[in-house]
């Protein structure tokens, strides 16, 4: 009886220290393969991570599920990233929110300044996963 008892609080604070701290992300990108990598580098981090394709299904995801962080990719079929952001916003302000995107321009856009952060794509993730950690803090 006893040895059961230790294992039930073992297993218990691990819960508690685990489950607490591990924060979930939400991979936005069109490009299946980017998103797959995304993921599993994520993953390898130590986050919970689920993926959608486009802004609509970002927004169900956001709606079902406790996302600490959205990686948004910008340009993408039917609602642009600038556009899910906006939603996301609206539905949760405190999501915190990454553009990763290959263009530049849109940095000076306003509408792109409610982000938490804006960074180019580059095959290295280290950056982003930086600042994953960074807003994460």
């Amino acid at each position: 009886m006893f040895f059961y008892i230790e294992i039930v609080i073992f297993l218990l604070i691990i819960e508690i220290n685990w489950g607490s701290a591990m924060k979930t992300l939400l991979v936005v990108e069109d490009e299946k393969n980017l998103r797959m990598l995304y993921e599993q580098d994520l993953l390898d981090e130590g986050y919970h991570v689920i993926t959608a394709e486009n802004g609509v299904q970002a927004l169900e995801k956001i709606k079902n599920n406790k996302v600490d962080l959205a990686i948004l990719d910008i340009k993408m079929n039917g609602m642009n990233g600038v556009e899910t952001l906006k939603k996301i916003m609206e539905i949760n302000k405190d999501i915190k929110v990454i553009l990763n995107t290959a263009y530049s321009t849109y940095k000076s856009d306003f509408s792109t300044w409610s982000a938490d952060a804006y960074l180019i794509k580059t095959s290295d993730l280290d950056e982003l996963k930086t600042k994953v950690k960074q807003l994460l803090q």
